[in-house]
């Protein structure tokens, strides 16, 4: 019989990789997979290298293997650290985020990052970074907006005939 050959055997790797880790249930059966083939007396290092994972994940496996059977296969809640604003303090932040920074005193007219850390730092008493301020604009919904800059001695005629409809 003829020896039967992958197109691109690269790419399709790659793809069959990302495809395992895509959900839950893929990854216990990538998982299972492996320890199959252990329990059928493949070595480690032969696992590792079909598969792609190292060798103490392999091991981790085994070890929950023995600890909890299949369940000890799945995927665990993961929770991560807990958030520094409340639902009701992220409430009124979006109420706030609503309106003008000039209605709240500031001197800007558009929130940024900037801004709004400056912000959760007075009104609320926490810290958080420019950054995280950008990530929490954009998770509420906010998109970033810049002002136009004017040109000094500009004819604004001439700027309006020069605009696209």
């Amino acid at each position: 019989m003829k020896r039967l050959e992958i197109a691109k055997l690269e790419e399709a790797k790659k793809l069959i990789r990302t495809e395992i880790h895509r959900t839950d249930e893929s990854r216990l059966q990538h998982r299972l997979h492996c320890v199959l083939l252990l329990c059928d007396g493949k070595k480690c290092s032969e696992v590792s290298e079909l598969f792609g994972d190292s060798l103490r994940v392999l091991q981790n496996w085994i070890k929950e293997f023995n600890k909890a059977g299949i369940d000890g296969l799945r995927d665990h809640n993961r929770p991560g650290r807990t958030p520094k604003l409340s639902s009701e303090d992220l409430a009124r932040l979006n109420k706030d985020l609503r309106t003008l920074p000039r209605d709240l005193g500031y001197y800007q007219n558009l929130w940024d990052g900037k801004l709004l850390s400056h912000h959760i730092k007075t009104c609320y008493g926490i810290e958080l970074k420019v950054r995280q301020c950008q990530n929490l604009l954009h998770d509420l919904g906010f998109r970033r907006r810049k002002p136009r800059p004017l040109i000094a001695k500009a004819d604004p005629e001439k700027q309006e005939a020069f605009k696209k409809n």
